[in-house]
């Protein structure tokens, strides 16, 4: 049986492999949480103590590699198999981004790192089957670090406190290498757009602690999950009609 020309078999493979990763992405977290070593025997050893499945990293990475898979599908050549890779690779540290700054309000310079440097391979990679691409690539990281930096910048001019931490604008320029310009202007246009509904949501609900510090990774990260799967020009067209409240 095949789907999107995928054996089933696959599909099975990638779910199994995924659900592995996400129990690997909850120790991950634990070691980013308590700033601990992550390949370390000491590190594994006291987690291998406590360690319980966590079933909903397992089931969202399980699910999420599946839908890679359809969306992507297995090609024949290297080249042909760059995206189903690369977003294969940055899923779990996406995940990785969004639970560490939900819970501890920051996101890890050696997280960013390592989504910086499995970037930059890609980028060489698809410099060897279409130099436009690397460079659209490479445009993509100076505008998502660019946008977030600019607002750093202004929000503190004008408010005299930082609008967003260093954190975000270093994983918008990290995660602008995978997504290239176009997909990282939309990914900075929706994530300030799921930021807004969600924080009046928050204000409603939660009036006493209106003020509280509401983190902006996981609304990066949520935006760059929709963007993989949702064709650009499909949320360009909707991103205007909203805008344009809908003269588009």
């Amino acid at each position: 049986m095949y789907f999107n020309d995928v054996h089933i078999l696959y599909y099975a493979i990638f779910a199994i492999v995924g659900g592995i990763i996400g129990q690997c992405v909850d120790y991950c977290n634990r070691c980013f949480i308590n700033e601990q070593k992550i390949f370390s025997k000491e590190t594994f050893s006291k987690y291998k103590r406590i360690m319980l499945p966590n079933y909903l990293l397992i089931g969202i990475t399980a699910l999420s590699y599946v839908a890679i898979l359809y969306k992507f599908s297995i090609h024949d050549s290297l080249s042909e198999n760059l995206d189903l890779i690369k977003y294969i690779l940055l899923l779990p540290m996406l995940i990785c981004a969004f639970v560490v700054d939900f819970k501890e309000q920051i996101i890890p310079n050696r997280l960013n790192l390592l989504i910086f440097e499995t970037g930059l391979v890609f980028v060489f990679l698809h410099g060897f089957s279409n130099i436009n691409i690397a460079l659209n690539m490479l445009f993509g990281m100076i505008a998502g670090a660019g946008i977030f930096l600019i607002i750093t910048i202004l929000g503190g001019l004008i408010a005299g406190k930082e609008a967003m931490g260093m954190g975000d604008v270093k994983l918008m320029g990290a995660i602008g290498l995978y997504f290239g310009f176009q997909n990282i202007v939309v990914i900075s246009v929706l994530s300030f757009l799921i930021g807004a509904i969600v924080s009046i949501i928050y204000m409603l609900v939660k009036r006493k602690n209106a003020n509280k510090y509401m983190p902006f990774g996981p609304f990066i990260v949520i935006s760059s999950v929709i963007t993989i799967f949702v064709p650009f020009n499909i949320l360009f067209n909707i991103l205007m009609e909203i805008f344009s409240l809908g003269m588009y």
